[in-house]
């Protein structure tokens, strides 16, 4: 359930927003009285989203805004204002807010706002598993911050811009999953976002496919025609492998980029253009200026804000964490209830070089909930393919077990407990009247299991959070909560 803090110095509002958002059931809600006393909440306990008032005493909305931001900026901020405070909210939303409601706040106006937020925001989390770099001048601006938090904070600063952003990395590795997380979160959320693969356009067509043709301007336009520029004014238009795009229309698309405007065939009237370019491509651009394939000036228009998404092959950690989000994807998808994947089959997926990336992985989940008839994705669930590039025999794979820890290469501790010990974390036996509090056991539970995990593990938090199971972002958020110091079990 999400937990959304409403922050407002009046009672009334504060009371009517909750009222709005409770009646739908989906989310947990806490109040704030102004900024200070907001702030003082956020750094206690993590909420999902503030709703946030403008014109507060002691600390206002936009100030609150920058340090709700600098502290966690995975907080969804959406501002409440009066009227008058209009151009307040705006620059707030230029400033990393998601969007602005105006008083008097109409429930179901607000209840879908709400919706759209988390919505938006659930793209960010989807983004995550292609693990973006941000760069500045060939510089990593990022730096080793816990993988969410990179994300995040790539949005955050691209929600306040609308200049373009060019998406590198190989076929499969989310290119377009990023653009889109991109254009619901910035300032052209509610335009359009509209994609083209410019590696499928006829080289003959493209001009008319992005800019639109007037009746009769050639053989075959028996009509005027919109093209995708116009279609997606104040939203974004996705350039997807813009390396192909033909010679001519590069230099058309530059014109467009600097003078913001452009004609369509067959007119001689020039039309305004207000939409944001985000581009992708798995070619490599810069050596393919010496060979006249790809302007260079095009390039660094293009490349105002790059950023680069890794092959899958180079970050391993991050499978646990991929393969749980698309088994809950799938759940949804198949009605389903997979509760994760085997230790074995986990291994043999992570001995894979996933060719395909992202995409590859998918589309093996996909195939493995098809399979799988008990709890968790096995061996036996696997393609043929991936077991066999894994080194695994497939003859030897029992149907009804999995195999072995020796064969498959998990990590052992003898102290590590296993399904069939009769030793536990837990011993049920301590707890009394006194003791049987279900909230604090439960914490009490996480700290120890996790202490154990890391001792494992020689305090290493991908593996901890590889072969126990553990969503890396939950891992690292578990040890800052319980103030555990990994290198403490290295």
């Amino acid at each position: 359930m999400f937990k959304i803090l409403v922050v407002d110095d009046d009672a009334g509002l504060r009371l009517s927003v909750k009222s709005a958002l409770s009646s739908t059931n989906q989310y947990e809600l806490d109040e704030a009285f102004d900024g200070i006393n907001a702030m003082e909440k956020v750094k206690l306990q993590r909420y999902d989203m503030i709703l946030l008032d403008v014109d507060m005493p002691r600390l206002n909305g936009k100030e609150a805004l920058k340090l709700i931001k600098a502290h966690d900026p995975s907080i969804i901020v959406i501002i409440m204002t009066a009227f008058a405070n209009i151009n307040d909210a705006v620059e707030a939303v230029k400033e990393g807010a998601y969007d602005y409601v105006s008083k008097p706040i109409k429930g179901d106006d607000l209840t879908d706002m709400v919706e759209h937020a988390f919505a938006a925001n659930s793209l960010i989390s989807d983004v995550a598993v292609s693990a973006p770099i941000l760069m500045d001048a060939g510089r990593k601006i990022i730096g080793n911050t816990a993988q969410m938090q990179k994300v995040f904070h790539i949005i955050n600063r691209l929600s306040k811009v609308d200049t373009p952003v060019l998406i590198r990395g190989a076929s499969g590795t989310g290119k377009e999953l990023v653009a889109r997380a991109i254009h619901s979160n910035s300032t052209q959320k509610a335009g359009r976002f509209v994609a083209i693969n410019c590696s499928a356009i006829p080289e003959n067509l493209f001009e008319s496919e992005l800019f639109g043709h007037e009746k009769g301007s050639f053989t075959g336009a028996d009509q005027r025609k919109i093209g995708k520029f116009q279609f997606a004014e104040n939203g974004t238009l996705f350039l997807d492998e813009v390396g192909d795009m033909p010679q001519l229309m590069q230099v058309k698309l530059l014109r467009v980029l600097q003078e913001k405007v452009f004609t369509p065939v067959g007119s001689n009237r020039e039309i305004q253009s207000q939409v944001r370019i985000i581009a992708a491509t798995n070619r490599p651009l810069e050596k393919m200026f010496s060979t006249n394939e790809f302007r260079e000036d095009l390039y660094y228009r293009l490349n105002v804000m790059p950023i680069t998404l890794p092959s899958l092959s180079e970050r391993k950690e991050d499978l646990n964490h991929m393969i749980n989000l698309f088994i809950n994807k799938f759940n949804k998808t198949h009605g389903r209830k997979i509760q994760g994947i085997t230790p074995s089959a986990l291994s043999c997926l992570v001995k894979y070089d996933w060719p395909g990336n992202i995409r590859e992985l998918e589309n093996v989940i996909e195939h493995s909930f098809i399979l799988e008839e008990k709890s968790k994705i096995s061996l036996q669930a696997l393609p043929e393919i991936i077991l066999s590039a894994s080194g695994i025999d497939i003859t030897s794979i029992n149907q009804n077990t999995e195999l072995t820890e020796t064969e498959v290469s998990e990590p052992t501790d003898s102290n590590t407990p296993t399904e069939n010990s009769s030793t536990s974390l837990w011993n049920m036996d301590n707890l009394n009247s006194d003791t049987l509090d279900f909230n604090r056991q439960k914490e009490e539970f996480e700290k120890e299991f996790i202490i154990k995990a890391l001792q494992t593990f020689n305090g290493r938090i991908n593996q901890t959070a590889l072969h126990a199971n553990i969503p890396k972002k939950t891992l690292l958020r578990k040890i800052e909560k319980y103030g555990i110091i990994a290198k403490d079990y290295t």
